[in-house]
């Protein structure tokens, strides 16, 4: 079947035979669990920074002390619904984090394979407590970019290394609910900046405070929890500490099968020596012909992630809301209700990924995409006009939320948490950092293009902008249908099979010759083929 690969069995998961990562350890132990939410937790303050801004946006408060311009624009009769918004000082404001980050992720790449992905964790950590503290201080807007910045460079660092981390010590049967906890975590994030927002709204004058100073919160506690959790073991032995990596194996998988412990470190060590093998760097290394589905890989899905139009819906949910005719109080409850939806659509992704695989999520929710985007495209294209002079009629304003709701819902099941697992997961060791980090960029790079241009684009193009964003998510699905493999329950070292394996890829990626057999192993197989 186009698209379709060959899944490897893990830990009973069906198939004939064993699979490879059948002698792995598949329980959830204490240690893996208090990890995965320390690391998932670099996701929950990405979220709130992320949301944060579609509020303060517009705020009173916030406006009347840094765009006092936007406030003669809303309270103009005359003014084109579309346009409102659109000011440049405003979109430098939000998009100076994803530029920065961008930039921040190349960089990242590099340190966190010669640090650590724990210790790379822990600088993203600082960054965020950094530029929350200079945010909440701000006195103009110089101060609100830097603080911005700050922010950025700490999501390079977390959004590199944090999924990568949460795949590395995942049990291989349920890497993808463990991954998906990053972006559950995100939305939790965008949850409660949301609710920051709804009621720093009602404070005049320094409510605007309140929704940046609570970021402080999260950064420490992510600061001081990231001191107690253990390195990946593949990372460990990539910088040459096996015995630690050992130790840290054991720790993670509960350290009463010391053989499974050793099955895996030993499939660990063997990538760590195939990235030794390479004398050329992780970047140059990825546009080698032998890693070309990587590579594509690397830059369609963030591209993809992108182009469904969820990070600007998500970004600008309440002045979209605002746009079509709800106050400002009732614009943030808007958003607060499509971040249930979100929170709960997540919910089902997690406990589905594993089970129905990624390519059925993905195949689900480019459906509803699809059908959202043309139906907001009409439902403003016919009720607000092409220039935006027109009111739009109650009911059609309610049915804008529930587009967007369901539109939130056909993403938080399909690209929303996918867009973190499959990136994470279909690396080899040796490129690991490398397309993580430029999977990021890509994706930070095109955050900050949008940011910078979505306003914008809303106020040129009207409607429109929904119908562009229709268009790429039927490209987007047809990719994903011939090209993307599944790789529900492989081992992340195992991947290269099903890569090999592929209708298309197979011409890039050749299978690793097999092992030679232990010499008791040969002389056994000796004897059960009986005498030559």
């Amino acid at each position: 079947m186009h698209g379709g690969g060959v899944v490897l069995p893990v830990n009973g998961g069906g198939g004939v035979g064993p699979g490879p990562g059948d002698a792995y350890s598949s329980e959830i132990t204490f240690t893996v669990a208090m990890s995965c939410l320390m690391a998932a937790s670099g996701g929950l303050i990405f979220g709130y920074d992320i949301s944060i801004t579609g509020g303060l946006t517009q705020m009173q408060s916030f406006l009347e002390a840094f765009f006092p311009d936007i406030i003669e624009k809303m309270n103009n009769a005359s003014q084109d619904e579309y346009c409102i918004f659109n000011s440049q000082l405003l979109t430098t404001f939000v998009s100076s984090l994803y530029l920065a980050g961008m930039i921040a992720c190349l960089v990242a790449g590099h340190i966190t394979r010669r640090i650590g992905r724990r210790n790379s964790m822990l600088i993203g950590a600082s960054l965020f407590l950094a530029g929350s503290i200079l945010n909440c201080a701000a006195a103009n807007i110089a101060m609100l970019v830097v603080g911005r910045v700050l922010l950025g460079i700490a999501v390079g660092f977390t959004n590199q290394s944090a999924p990568v981390y949460l795949a590395e010590i995942a049990p291989a049967r349920w890497r993808g609910a463990f991954t998906s906890i990053f972006h559950f975590f995100l939305n939790v994030g965008i949850f409660v900046a949301d609710l920051v927002n709804y009621r720093a709204n009602t404070i005049a004058g320094w409510g605007w405070r309140l929704s940046l100073g609570v970021g402080i919160v999260p950064a420490t506690v992510i600061l001081l929890g990231a001191l107690f959790i253990p390195d990946s073991p593949n990372s460990l032995v990539l910088r040459g500490k096996v015995d630690a990596a050992r130790g840290s194996l054991r720790r993670i998988r509960g350290g009463r099968n010391n053989a499974s412990v050793e099955a895996e470190l030993k499939d660990i060590v063997q990538a760590a020596e195939e990235d030794r093998r390479y004398e050329s760097g992780a970047f140059r290394r990825i546009v080698r012909r032998e890693y070309r589905p990587h590579l594509v890989m690397a830059v369609a899905i963030p591209v993809f992630f992108e182009l469904t139009g969820m990070i600007v819906v998500t970004l600008f949910t309440p002045l979209l809301f605002y746009t079509v005719g709800f106050t400002s109080q009732k614009a943030i409850l808007g958003s607060i209700i499509t971040d249930v939806v979100s929170l709960a659509s997540i919910a089902v992704a997690a406990a589905a990924v594993d089970r129905v695989g990624r390519r059925p999520l993905f195949m689900v929710g480019g459906g509803v995409l699809l059908a959202c985007l043309v139906g907001m495209a009409w439902v403003f294209g016919a009720q607000l006009g092409a220039d935006g002079g027109k009111a739009m009629p109650r009911r059609y304003a309610v049915a804008v939320v529930a587009l967007v709701c369901v539109f939130t819902a056909g993403f938080g099941v399909s690209w929303g948490p996918l867009k973190w697992i499959v990136p994470s997961e279909i690396y080899p060791l040796e490129v690991r950092s490398a397309g993580q980090g430029m999977s990021e960029a890509i994706s930070l790079l095109l955050t900050f293009a949008q940011t910078q241009s979505f306003l914008n684009m809303l106020c040129s193009f009207k409607y429109g902008t929904f119908a562009y964003n229709a268009g790429w998510v039927v490209i987007m699905t047809a990719f994903v249908f011939f090209f993307l493999p599944e790789t529900k329950g492989v081992p992340i070292e195992s991947l290269r099979e099903v890569w090999a394996r592929h209708w298309y890829w197979k011409r890039f990626v050749k299978p690793l010759p097999a092992a030679a057999p232990e010499p008791e192993t040969a002389a056994a197989a000796k004897v059960a083929d009986g005498p030559v």
